[in-house]
C-alpha cells in the first residue's frame, strides 16, 4: 500500500522472519476490526427497526436466503430461541416506555446521596420529632423540662424610663386594640394552669399602670391549681393600692431599685421617685411579704460601687437583694465590659461579709442564693451571661401583644392573640403553644453573640 502511495521502502537487506509474522498478525486484527464494525452496524439496523415498529430488517421477520451469513459468520435466517427474544433489545425498549414516568431529573437525584449537614439535620429532626411526641403535656420541652412558671407582661406601658429597658428615644407602642384584654390574659392563664402552670407572674411595662390589675389578680385567684400570682414593678406608685391587691390575691412582690442615691436614681430612670419606691419596699414589709424582692441590675461604673450597701439592706427586713448581670435588650446600649459578673460580685461582697453562705436551691431556681450571719434578708445573683441556667429552666413568657415567647433571649415569637381571635379552640390554642415549646433549645446563646442578636427591648418582652 505504501508503494501505491508513492512511497519507496528501502530495505538493506532481506527481510527478517520476525518483521513477515508481526504483518501477518496485525493483517488479521484488521480484518477482524472490519468484521466487528459490520456486524455492529447491520446489529444496529435491525434493533432500529425494531423499535420503529417491528422492520423488515429484524432477524425474526428477514427475507433474505436461508444460510446466508451475516459479518460474524451467523446465519441470519435462523431463528433465535424465545430466551434470546425476551432479551432483545426491542423488548428492552418496549418495557422502558411501559415503565411510569418520573420528574425530569428523579434519576439524578436518587443517584446523588444526601451532604453530611443535611443527613445530620434529618437526624436532628427525627430525635426532635420523637422527644416531642413522647411528652407527657404540651408545656414539657424535647430536654424533659416541664414549665410551671407562666410570666404575662400587661403593658408597654411605663412610667420611668430606665437606661438598660427602654431605649433614650422611646418606642412605638402597640395599639390599645392589639394588647390582651384582661378576657384574653386569663384564658391564656387557665390553659396553662389547667396544663401543669402553677405560679404566674405579671409584668410590664409598669403593670400597675394598667387600670384593671386588680380585677386580672381577682380573676387569676380564683383558677384551681394556680398556687403563686406575683408581680415585678418598679415601685412609684405600688404603696397606694398594695392592700387592695393583697387583698385581690397577690402572694409575692419584686420591686426594681437600681440605686440608693437618689440624684442618680434621676438620672439612671429620668424621672424623679426614689423616695416613693423605698416607701413601697416599706410598705410590702409591713404587709407581711417575706421576702420583698429587690431587683438590682448592675453595671459597673454606675452603680457598683453600691454593692455593699445593697448586702446591708437586708441586715433589718426581709428582704431579698437580687442581684442580676446586666444583658443586652434592643436599644439599652449594652457593652460587654459594663457587665459585673457574678463571681467578681460575689467576692467583693465577701470581703466585707465572710459569713456570705450559699442556700440550697431549687432545680428551677433562677438565682444563686446566699445567706449572711446575723442578716434578716438574703442575698442572690441572677447569672444569665456568665453562667446561664438553661438547663433547669420552667419559665414562659406571653408579652403584652399576645406573642408567646419561650426563652427571654430567642428571636421566634408566636401569636396567642391572632389564634384566639381567629376562633381557635382552646384544643388548638393548646396545640400553638405545644409546638412552640417543642421547638426550645437547650440553651440560649453566649454573651458574645447575643449582643450581635436582634431582640425586643426589655419594655417590649417585659420584666
Amino acid at each position: 500500500q505504501m508503494e501505491r502511495r508513492g512511497i519507496a521502502l528501502v530495505a538493506p537487506g532481506p527481510t527478517p522472519p520476525a518483521l513477515h509474522r508481526m504483518w501477518k498478525v496485525s493483517g488479521l486484527v484488521a480484518t477482524h476490526a472490519r468484521r466487528r464494525v459490520a456486524s455492529s452496524t447491520a446489529s444496529w439496523l435491525r434493533w432500529s427497526g425494531g423499535v420503529a415498529g417491528g422492520s423488515a430488517h429484524d432477524s425474526s421477520t428477514s427475507h433474505e436466503p436461508h444460510g446466508t451469513a451475516d459479518g460474524r459468520g451467523r446465519q441470519q435466517g435462523k431463528q433465535r430461541s424465545p430466551a434470546h427474544r425476551a432479551n432483545s433489545p426491542v423488548r428492552h425498549a418496549r418495557t422502558a416506555a411501559s415503565m411510569p414516568k418520573y420528574d425530569e431529573g428523579w434519576e439524578e437525584k436518587e443517584r446523588e446521596p444526601p451532604a453530611p449537614g443535611e443527613r445530620v439535620k434529618a437526624l436532628r429532626r427525627q430525635l426532635r420529632d420523637e422527644a416531642i411526641a413522647g411528652r407527657s403535656g404540651p408545656l414539657e420541652d424535647t430536654f424533659g423540662r416541664r414549665h410551671n412558671y407562666l410570666r404575662i407582661s400587661l403593658t408597654e406601658k411605663c412610667n420611668l424610663r430606665c437606661l438598660y429597658c427602654m431605649p433614650e428615644e422611646g418606642i412605638d407602642l402597640t395599639a390599645k386594640d392589639e394588647l390582651l384584654s384582661a378576657d384574653e390574659v386569663v384564658r391564656i392563664a387557665r390553659l396553662f394552669v389547667a396544663n401543669g402552670v402553677d405560679k404566674i407572674r405579671l409584668t410590664g411595662g409598669e403593670p400597675t399602670v394598667r387600670p384593671d390589675l386588680e380585677e386580672i389578680i381577682r380573676r387569676l385567684r380564683a383558677l384551681t391549681g394556680l398556687r403563686d400570682i406575683a408581680i415585678t414593678t418598679n415601685g412609684l406608685t405600688l404603696h397606694r393600692n398594695l392592700d387592695a391587691l393583697q387583698a385581690a390575691g397577690l402572694t409575692h412582690v419584686n420591686i426594681s431599685l437600681d440605686t440608693l442615691v437618689p440624684p442618680k436614681f434621676e438620672l439612671l430612670t429620668r424621672r424623679r421617685g426614689h423616695d416613693r419606691v423605698l416607701k413601697s419596699i416599706d410598705r410590702a414589709v409591713e404587709l407581711g411579704y417575706d421576702p420583698v424582692k429587690v431587683n438590682v441590675v448592675l453595671m459597673r461604673g454606675v452603680n457598683d460601687d453600691e454593692l455593699l450597701d445593697f448586702v446591708e439592706m437586708t441586715r433589718e427586713k426581709p428582704i431579698n437583694v437580687r442581684f442580676i448581670e446586666f444583658m443586652p435588650f434592643d436599644g439599652n446600649k449594652f457593652e460587654e465590659k459594663k457587665v459585673v459578673s457574678y463571681c467578681e460580685a460575689k467576692e467583693r461582697i465577701l470581703e466585707k461579709y465572710p459569713s456570705l453562705t450559699r442556700m440550697r436551691d431549687h432545680k428551677s431556681e433562677v438565682a444563686k442564693n446566699y445567706e449572711v450571719d446575723g442578716h434578716r434578708g438574703t442575698v442572690s445573683f441572677v447569672t444569665s451571661m456568665t453562667d446561664h441556667f438553661c438547663g433547669g429552666c420552667n419559665r414562659l413568657r406571653i408579652m403584652a401583644d399576645g406573642n408567646l415567647k419561650v426563652c427571654l433571649f430567642d428571636q421566634g415569637e408566636v401569636s396567642l392573640r391572632d389564634a384566639m381571635r381567629g376562633g381557635a379552640s382552646d384544643d388548638e390554642l393548646m396545640d400553638v403553644v405545644g409546638k412552640a415549646v417543642g421547638n426550645k433549645k437547650a440553651k440560649h446563646a453566649g454573651m458574645s453573640d447575643l449582643q450581635n442578636m436582634e431582640n425586643r427591648s426589655m419594655i417590649r418582652i417585659g420584666g
